[in-house]
């Protein structure tokens, strides 16, 4: 098979999909190596780009997935006559924050951290499939293990947990003293 012809193979994989591909999965189904896998993306990618094409190959951890360009989304919102996607409460936020961080969690921990029952917070993450389950926890009781998801890395523009920005530190934290001494 000549190398555009595995390269329209990746495409039409990913396109009938709609979903995440695994590496593994996407290479078997296209008889290629990772290795060459990861390259004949790299060529998808840069295809679709000069032809500016709307379309363009993520990478979400160990998947890709064949996803419309961002700008496009107000487009195909007004087509598929979608509602404007809610933004996340702050709490939404602080939970997903802690879990992405810390994962895989249990909801006490998650609890324990903000100081106040994250029940209906985890239901709404659960239910938007920005987490997900991760097992149970091996302790009395056997409490569920929350993570976030390939949505979670897709919405937040982000190839895997590890591109995630680092915590601040104590020493860039800016306090209200600082602030307060820097206006006077």
């Amino acid at each position: 098979m000549q190398l555009n012809e595995k390269i329209s193979v990746i495409e039409a994989i990913l396109f009938a999909s709609g979903e995440p591909v695994e590496f593994d999965r996407l290479a078997q189904a296209a008889d290629v190596e990772l290795s060459t896998l990861h390259k004949l993306i790299s060529l998808l990618n840069s295809n679709l780009a000069e032809r500016d094409s709307a379309l363009e190959i993520l990478r979400l951890d160990e998947t890709y997935q064949l996803a419309t360009k961002k700008q496009f989304a107000p487009f195909i919102r007004a087509a598929m006559e979608t509602r404007k996607s809610a933004t996340l409460s702050p709490a939404a936020m602080e939970t997903l924050t802690i879990i992405a961080y810390n994962q895989p969690v249990t909801r006490s921990f998650i609890d324990d951290i903000r100081g106040v029952d994250s029940a209906g917070v985890v239901s709404n993450l659960l239910e938007k499939e920005l987490i997900e389950e991760a097992g149970r926890l091996d302790v009395p009781g056997k409490p569920i293990l929350f993570k976030t998801t390939n949505n979670f890395l897709r919405c937040f523009k982000l190839s895997s947990i590890a591109d995630l920005p680092p915590l601040p530190t104590d020493n860039s934290q800016v306090t209200f003293d600082d602030v307060a001494t820097d206006e006077e």
